[in-house]
């Protein structure tokens, strides 16, 4: 991917971020309801300029992250975790526009949905944005910048167990 293509990449995923935020107002907390969540898929932006084509493993290491992610709710029993299914995946607002995303969100029968994406900066630093929406009262419940060290799937694998651990901390005060 050209400098061009990144830039591209990272400024249409903050301006999705944006638009979200628009459509759905933040909010601290709220009533007791069925705790069904669907785990969107997430973007992913590679940045670092490294020489080496790494994209199938960032593909895989994404996809196991969100794995990851679903089998950690789920394994907590008091969530129902389901994928975000749609027509041409990745399921993200980026790939499908924010409205459709929102539409397909709420089309899964979820209450809630997680989603956001990860930014490679260099080998060393990986930064994430995860954003949980109450899909019902139409607010974002939980936004984290998180970042990790490192390109490797344990990288992967801490990261999504702080996400999750995050997530359910969230779902739990709302």
């Amino acid at each position: 991917m050209s400098m061009t293509g990144r830039a591209s990449g990272i400024a249409t995923f903050g301006a999705a971020a944006a638009l979200l935020s628009q459509m759905i107002q933040l909010s601290p907390g709220f009533s007791a309801a069925p705790l069904t969540v669907a785990v969107a898929d997430f973007d992913y932006f590679d940045t670092s300029g490294e020489v080496r084509d790494q994209r199938a493993e960032h593909r895989a290491r994404m996809l196991r992250f969100t794995e990851l992610l679903r089998e950690s709710l789920s394994s907590q029993g008091d969530y129902h975790v389901q994928p975000l299914e749609c027509t041409d995946p990745p399921c993200t607002p980026i790939n499908m526009q924010p409205a459709r995303f929102i539409d397909a969100s709420r089309r899964s029968g979820a209450r809630f949905v997680v989603y956001g994406g990860i930014h490679k900066m260099s080998t060393l630093v990986q930064w994430g944005d995860i954003q949980l929406l109450d899909l019902e009262a139409d607010k974002v419940l939980f936004r984290q910048n998180v970042t990790f060290r490192g390109d490797t799937d344990e990288a992967y694998r801490r990261a999504a167990a702080f996400v999750s651990g995050s997530v359910r901390d969230a779902l739990e005060k709302r």
